[in-house]
């Protein structure tokens, strides 16, 4: 039976120098010669089974503590390396493995530098959002990857672009594209670019939605996506030839710093264009109106999913004819925002969104239903907000299917403008910006202690949330 080989170098050579020895006294006790440990603690000669089992015998070392070869540091140096700022420097996680094992206090600092880094970066944004909520900007947080820069442009405007509205609604006027939108839009790739629209299957195309071929000339669209999303697809594709110019005017207003996030924000503003196109202004706003800002009405009416509908009440503040100023915002079911918007921009600074006691978070567990409160925010303020789950692609059997949920807001002021105030009962829910933002007392979900307030460690007694504070 052929003898195992572990090659443990740097784990020999941590223990030689925690015992203080010299290589020429361990080889002697081991009965080796210096050279040959030597190349063992190079790992260019393997620890056999009699090498293990004589260093047990002499120091009396845990053989697991030889045997381990997977690095206790791994893990959490994986997590390090696959934040954005790192994501691709290691390729293969056996690198990762052998700086775990070969230098593991090295590793123990990185982790520590990571995680200082991270609250500092948590606390540079709590302080932004402190001081916007003065009426002062902080230059101390900047956008750290072109999708941050891209996002915060665009978090901050109102999500309306009057040049692309104004082009689509001339665009729609020409299309008449009666009760046939897909049909009318098809056929205008075809007559004016020559672009044939195919469906293609899962396994053509496993991991794209949406891709233009330019030697054949055809979009080739995933079977995956939604008879909706098909369609959005479809005029992203028009609105990126018909509104090119208008998507780049706006482009150039936005004044992105990088190739890449200006490639990020055209994508962003041919997905504003899409909407424009499917839903155009002037009948949105009306339908909207009448139908008392009902999203599955508006999504019925135009023939569009309940996301878009709802993305598209965000854009309807054209000067002089606007309609409620409602906001959004998207997450996952861990939580992460991965999209907000607003007709007035997202009013982070008013409303926040990170409070766990959102409706938006309870929407997993009722997935499809729609959720409506009024909260109230510490200063008085109150919003209307309804939550809803939406489904992403068609996921294989086996696949986890991709849910997230949405979360559209606006002033409680309104909320006799709106279907979903009916639903809305007479004791508003108390919530807050944020954990680290939010000073209520005895808040039963509170998840972090508040930034500006100690903490209160009492050992005589402990109030009902987990992060007391004075």
């Amino acid at each position: 039976m052929a003898e195992r080989k572990i090659f443990a170098g740097p784990r020999v050579r941590r223990i030689r120098m925690g015992l203080g020895l010299t290589q020429t006294t361990m080889a002697q006790a081991l009965e080796i010669s210096p050279s040959y440990l030597n190349l063992i603690e190079r790992n260019q000669r393997p620890l056999t089974v009699q090498l293990l089992l004589k260093l047990s015998a002499v120091y009396k070392i845990d053989l697991d503590e030889l045997q381990g070869g997977q690095g206790g540091n791994a893990g959490q140096l994986r997590e390090i390396f696959a934040d954005p700022l790192l994501v691709g420097e290691i390729p293969a996680d056996q690198e990762l493995i052998e700086l775990a094992e070969a230098a593991p206090n090295a590793a123990n600092g990185m982790i520590r530098l990571y995680r200082a880094y991270r609250e500092q970066a948590a606390r540079l944004s709590d302080l932004a959002e402190l001081l916007a909520r003065e009426g002062r900007v902080a230059d101390v947080v900047g956008p750290r990857l072109p999708l941050d820069e891209v996002h915060d442009r665009l978090q901050g405007r109102p999500n309306f672009f009057a040049r692309i509205e104004d082009a689509a609604e001339a665009f729609y006027s020409r299309l008449a594209p009666g009760d046939d939108m897909a049909g009318a839009l098809k056929a205008w790739l075809k007559s004016e670019h020559g672009i044939a629209v195919r469906l293609l299957p899962v396994h053509a195309m496993p991991s794209l939605r949406r891709r233009y071929d330019r030697h054949s000339m055809r979009l080739f669209l995933s079977e995956r996506l939604s008879p909706f999303d098909q369609l959005r697809e479809i005029a992203t594709e028009v609105s990126l030839l018909a509104l090119r110019d208008e998507i780049a005017t706006e482009l150039d207003a936005l004044a992105l710093s990088t190739p890449e996030a200006k490639r990020i924000a055209r994508f962003e503003l041919a997905r504003y264009a899409s909407h424009a196109l499917l839903m155009p202004y002037g009948a949105c706003l009306s339908a909207a109106q009448r139908l008392h800002y009902d999203i599955d009405g508006l999504g019925a009416r135009f023939g569009v999913s309940y996301e878009q509908a709802a993305t598209r009440l965000t854009t309807l503040q054209r000067p002089g004819a606007s309609g409620i100023a409602f906001f959004l915002m998207e997450i996952d079911s861990a939580g992460h925002r991965l999209r907000k918007a607003g007709a007035q921009g997202f009013p982070q600074a008013r409303f926040g969104g990170g409070c766990p006691k959102l409706n938006i978070h309870a929407a997993f567990a009722q997935s499809g239903q729609i959720l409506v409160e009024a909260t109230e925010m510490p200063d008085g303020a109150g919003f209307l907000t309804i939550s809803r789950t939406i489904e992403g692609p068609q996921a294989d059997f086996g696949e986890r299917v991709r849910r997230t949920a949405l979360l559209i807001g606006c002033d409680v002021a309104h909320r006799d403008e709106v279907i979903y105030g009916k639903a809305l009962g007479s004791t508003p829910v108390t919530i807050g910006p944020a954990c680290r933002l939010c000073e209520r007392q005895g808040c039963l979900v509170r998840a972090e202690p508040p930034v500006t307030r100690p903490l209160g460690l009492d050992e005589m007694a402990a109030g009902l949330s987990v992060f007391d504070f004075q």
